[in-house]
């Protein structure tokens, strides 16, 4: 007779490109239970270990692996998460030329579950990831392997994380074709809830020398909206809300650069400075997680890969809970 379990007790997961592990955190706070976890770079890995001391990490590259040996190493794992390189799918790239080599590493996850044959996998990328012109082949792949699969879009903002961030999700049962997942009944958590307006941070004039007149525009349209309020500014990248927001909204979405800056008046006179680290983590939903690894770009640029765990946590549970096996 088959019995039921909670994927608190039970579920037994990988995590591939896992980055600095925000899809690790989301799995965890779903009661998963993260055997290993696998990326290219040796610093994530670093970063990723801090937050999950008894996860085995694989640094290299997935092709290079053997899947059959890492399963016999393992054991039986229920659950598979990916999230493959996404810039060569992100409009963030602009009109610079697209790797095709860089975007067909998303074929490991087909590979890893030929070899593990989880009943779940939860893929994670870019909403651009659709438009793909192997995308079709990857979801038939996927197909040949046993797994109904369930395409959607969801937005961080919808969860309880202080950013706007949408990401396609592709959730894969070999059992049963999944149902959406339902977006909880929530209010949207503003950019103000983490921001520091104190004196922790260097502030600077927003006109002062050698400062970029686009910026000092941007500042001034931002200023003429909210008066004396403050708010943020897109100091670094194109934008086509005027380059600046009301902190009063979630953040817009965070990149792997120095993207945003805020602003505010001291003395009637604008300041201003870049987002820090600290902020721009609980900006991602990794509340709780440690950075201690790699300066300050370098840790930026692994927030912006990383996926939002409470969007990960929903998405794992709404999956698994109440599942047989």
């Amino acid at each position: 007779m088959k019995k039921e379990w909670t994927s608190k007790l039970s579920v037994r997961a990988i995590d591939l490109f896992c980055g600095a592990g925000g899809s690790s955190w989301g799995a965890k706070q779903a009661g998963i239970e993260l055997v290993a976890a696998f990326d290219l770079w040796d610093l994530a890995g670093k970063n990723h270990h801090e937050n999950f001391p008894d996860t085995q990490f694989f640094q290299g590259r997935l092709e290079e692996s053997d899947p059959e040996a890492l399963e016999k190493q393992l054991g039986k794992i229920d659950l598979i998460m990916a999230s493959p390189e996404c810039t060569n799918h992100s409009p963030a790239k602009g009109n610079a030329p697209r790797c095709e080599i860089s975007k067909d590493t998303a074929f490991q996850v087909i590979r890893f579950a030929k070899a593990f044959k989880p009943r779940w996998i939860v893929i994670e990328n870019v909403i651009n990831m659709a438009k793909w012109t192997r995308y079709k082949d990857f979801c038939q792949q996927l197909e040949a392997e046993g797994y109904q699969i369930t395409e959607q879009r969801l937005n961080s903002a919808d969860f309880g994380v202080p950013q706007s961030r949408r990401r396609l999700f592709l959730l894969c049962d070999r059992e049963s074709k999944p149902s959406a997942v339902a977006k909880p009944d929530e209010e949207k958590v503003p950019a103000s809830s983490f921001i520091n307006l104190n004196g922790q941070y260097k502030w600077t004039p927003v006109e002062k020398k050698n400062r970029a007149s686009a910026t000092i525009a941007r500042a001034k349209r931002g200023r003429e909206h909210v008066k004396q309020k403050p708010f943020l500014m897109v100091y670094y990248g194109s934008d086509g809300s005027g380059g600046w927001q009301k902190m009063s909204r979630p953040l817009r979405t965070v990149t792997t650069v120095d993207r945003f800056a805020v602003v505010k008046q001291e003395h009637g006179v604008d300041v201003m400075r870049m987002l820090q680290p600290d902020e721009l983590t609980i900006a991602m939903g990794m509340n709780g997680m440690v950075f201690k690894h790699g300066s300050r770009r370098e840790k930026i640029h692994m927030l912006g890969n990383a996926v939002c765990p409470p969007v990960m946590k929903s998405v794992i549970s709404h999956l698994t809970t109440g599942a047989k096996t």
